[in-house]
């Protein structure tokens, strides 16, 4: 055992009980070690599997597979795999199919503007949601705001950037005229990795809300149990989960929030019948009236094969994987100390492992309590092939609260400094935050190699 195995198993012994993943890496992610690769951007994506590329290749070249929009022998082919890889998706979320509905889409942004398009914003029918949100669902309040809806942020009162529940059922309350409207949050959110309250769901349903949850940095650790909090939206994206495919999301929706839906537009697949002359169309009887156009058909049925592999390794040793590793990781960031006792971390998000999953948000600082500049991170990272990830990433309300900018603030930038790079540098925040996040093969190794590398390349710097 190294010595980095011995140390991490006597700060969290229970990593000796996931050591199967350690396996599980030589034999099917080998090509992380191949290359002397850390790995630790499994919030921007999972990585694929030998065996999930080598299924994907045996179906191709073991049948014929159409468009799956006909009766012809390849198209029909299609179409079963499709419908096998809907069931399966209904049973791991435990939803049954006459509640819920499975819509595939390229990824969760598609399945969040789907929601966005079609719900009948207006008067009385308003948007509320958190201020720790992507931005695939911050842009729903887009859609809101041409229906003259109300849009309305419930914002971080905390320091651990936790949004409390009694801040939630306010900003319900105190909107009782809006029943019907749309209430977003994330089950877990891309910048902290923080796991909001899921009792919110049902609080805002009695409210008189429809739910979106973003699930997307939830589900590669942890079940969600739609027979138990009963969501209206859920959008996914599938390479998050387990690595392959990419361009296959999807939503999964309550059949009774479908209803509600007002479709924009039409297209191919989405209709039962169309004419040009009379001007009139109408739409199919079930949930592939949201699918445009053709979907992703030789990749859909890679769903399957990845909710086969994630579900025979386990997700509650993967969460214990991950739990150990964050563990470990917030415990050495939070101690890394100057030559004259200042701290080298700021840490965005709770300092301890309670209800958050392995996605760790920071900035370096130098002796005199300065901010690093992110970007200068990320190169020396890249350097030493580390994969990490800078920026605000793609969560303006969480960096917003994480660096203390305030509206007054932002309302004074320029046009001009309104890009990614001008915003950052205009707010004084540099290249943003720095953010690790730890999954599914993730390794002490990994770990301490990010750490090392912040320790013996910062520690006393100017």
């Amino acid at each position: 055992m190294t010595p980095v195995m011995t140390a991490g198993r006597a700060i969290a012994p229970e990593l000796a009980d996931t050591a199967a993943l350690d396996e599980l890496r030589r034999s099917q992610y080998g090509y992380l070690d191949a290359n002397d690769h850390v790995y630790l951007d499994y919030t921007g994506a999972g990585l694929p599997a030998q065996a999930q590329l080598a299924a994907h290749a045996a179906r191709l070249t073991g049948g014929c597979f159409g468009n799956p929009h006909s009766e012809n022998p390849a198209s029909v082919a299609s179409t079963e795999l499709i419908e096998h890889a809907r069931t399966l998706v209904l049973e791991h979320f435990n939803a049954s199919p006459d509640e819920y509905a499975v819509i595939f889409t390229p990824n969760a942004s598609a399945a969040c503007r789907l929601v966005g398009e079609a719900y009948p914003f207006g008067p009385g029918r308003g948007l509320v949601l958190t201020s720790d949100n992507h931005n695939s669902v911050n842009g729903i309040r887009e859609f809101a705001r041409a229906s003259n809806a109300g849009v309305e942020y419930i914002p971080f009162p905390s320091p651990d950037l936790r949004v409390p529940g009694d801040a939630v059922d306010a900003a319900l309350v105190r909107n009782p005229h809006e029943r019907g409207g749309l209430f977003a949050f994330p089950a877990q959110s891309n910048f902290t990795g923080v796991q909001h309250d899921l009792s919110w769901i049902a609080m805002a349903r009695e409210h008189g809300y429809r739910v979106l949850l973003d699930a997307a940095a939830y589900l590669p650790c942890r079940k969600l149990d739609l027979a138990r909090v009963r969501p209206d939206f859920v959008p996914v994206s599938w390479y998050k989960v387990f690595g392959y495919p990419t361009g296959v999301g999807c939503l999964i929706a309550r059949r009774e929030a479908l209803e509600e839906l007002e479709r924009p537009w039409f297209a191919g697949g989405t209709i039962a019948a169309v004419s040009v002359l009379a001007d009139w169309h109408a739409f199919t009887g079930d949930e592939t009236r949201f699918e445009d156009g053709t979907l992703n058909f030789l990749h859909v049925p890679d769903v399957a094969f990845g909710l086969s592999w994630i579900n025979n390794i386990g997700l509650d040793v993967i969460r214990q994987r991950v739990t150990c590793l964050t563990g470990w990781m917030l415990n050495r960031l939070t101690g890394m100390r100057h030559g004259n006792g200042r701290p080298l971390i700021r840490l965005y998000g709770p300092a301890d492992t309670r209800a958050r999953g392995g996605t760790v948000a920071f900035n370096v600082l130098d002796r005199n309590g300065q901010m690093l500049d992110a970007r200068t991170v990320a190169r020396d990272a890249a350097a030493a092939r580390i994969s990490i990830r800078t920026g605000c990433f793609c969560n303006p309300g969480a960096a917003e609260a994480a660096f203390g900018l305030g509206r007054a603030d932002l309302e004074k930038l320029s046009g001009l400094t309104r890009s990614a790079a001008g915003f950052r540098d205009a707010a004084g925040v540099g290249g943003g935050a720095i953010r690790a996040s730890v999954g599914l093969v993730s390794n002490l190794a990994d770990v301490e190699a990010l750490l090392r590398l912040l320790e013996t390349r910062y520690t006393d710097c100017l």
